[in-house]
């Protein structure tokens, strides 16, 4: 599915302010955090916020996601403010498993590479 240019800004602004409300919190399990990608669905109502999962434990992922759930609110704050948005889409954070996959990847690629040239 093509996404309108509308919508395409859109996530491009929530990919830059979203970190920059998350750098707000004084918790380093939040303001520390990589955001890998912004997907809004159609109307801008939701946006699945993709967060990287480098270097962060399943345990850690898990409490990080309960953080970031008592967060929404002070975020969506923060990113009305910065906008001149009426209403703020109900963010759903997830953490970016395509990622972890290309790094496992990106590994055995490196393990062949390194047995044929031995």
């Amino acid at each position: 599915m093509k996404k309108s240019v509308k919508l395409q800004k859109i996530e491009s602004l929530l990919r830059e302010l979203v970190p920059e409300a998350l750098s707000n919190f004084e918790d380093s399990r939040i303001n520390s955090l990589l955001i890998t990608d912004v997907d809004c669905s159609k109307g801008k109502y939701d946006a699945t916020v993709y967060i990287s999962p480098e270097f962060i434990t399943e345990d850690e992922q898990k409490e990080t996601l309960v953080q970031l759930r008592k967060a929404k609110h002070t975020i969506k704050a923060n990113i009305l403010n910065a906008t001149d948005w009426y209403r703020c889409p109900e963010f759903n954070f997830k953490f970016d498993k395509n990622i972890d996959k290309m790094n496992r990847m990106n590994e055995i690629f490196k393990k062949i590479k390194a047995k044929n040239e031995s």
